[in-house]
């Protein structure tokens, strides 16, 4: 169930590269995602990209700051920054980073 939309109601089949930074606290930390030629950008998609979102059983958690990445004039990629603030943030993400990865068949790689 756990899936990630640009659109509203428009699943993106493509999976992100994903890499995750914890605060020096523990208290929070960024996940960019990274999505080459996912299928928000093809040309016969007609919806308008309003932020990336994560939804699962528990829910949806929701960032706006989502970027084009262009080669040659042509969209290639899109760049996604979510910001947590707080522990309760942080273990919300990675309850939804389990499911999502159980959903596509991923594993967690600790670098």
């Amino acid at each position: 169930m756990a899936r990630i939309e640009f659109s509203k109601g428009i699943v993106e089949e493509i999976v992100p590269d994903v890499r995750l930074t914890r605060s020096r606290n523990g208290n929070g930390g960024i996940a960019n995602f990274r999505f080459d030629d996912p299928n928000a950008l093809k040309s016969d998609s007609t919806e308008e990209i309003t932020g990336m979102y994560m939804i699962d059983s528990e829910g949806e958690i929701t960032t706006r700051d989502v970027k084009g990445v262009f080669v040659n004039g042509q969209a290639r990629a899109l760049e996604a920054m979510y910001v947590m603030r707080s522990a309760e943030e942080w273990e919300r993400f990675l309850r939804f980073m389990k499911a999502y990865a159980e959903e596509q068949g991923l594993e967690f790689n600790k670098s």
